[in-house]
């Protein structure tokens, strides 16, 4: 892997994740941000939600409806998403975790890896 800031790193995380939830879950975010600290990264994204799920969460039943359809399509995504962030970051997740805001439309995911990745950014 040639040098990166970790600036950079952070930019070509996004891009992958960008890229995964219009592949994968049909339509990309509206802006999405990546922190990495130490040997985990958060992403943040925002303007997730598709029209028909802005409408569906008006009520208690279909925001916990958009929230267990979310997590499930995540977690059957596991294997891919295993394999965007080691082909992106050279490390394995250990864990992978998530929620959705219904009220907001953004959607937080922490991953937390193998290695300490912020090290690779250190002088």
């Amino acid at each position: 892997m040639k040098k990166m800031t970790k600036g950079q790193m952070e930019a070509k995380i996004s891009e992958a994740i960008i890229k995964f939830e219009m592949e994968y879950m049909g339509r990309g975010p509206m802006e999405t941000k990546t922190y990495i600290i130490d040997d985990m990264f958060f992403v943040r994204l925002k303007g997730v939600l598709t029209q028909a799920e802005k409408t569906l969460a008006k009520t208690v039943e279909g925001a916990e409806l958009i929230k267990k359809t979310r997590a499930k399509l995540l977690g059957s995504a596991r294997p891919l998403l295993k394999k965007i962030i080691s082909d992106t970051t050279n490390c394995q997740i250990r864990s992978l975790h998530s929620d959705i805001s219904t009220k907001t439309g953004e959607k937080v995911i922490v991953f937390t890896l193998d290695k300490n990745i912020e090290n690779k950014f250190r002088h």
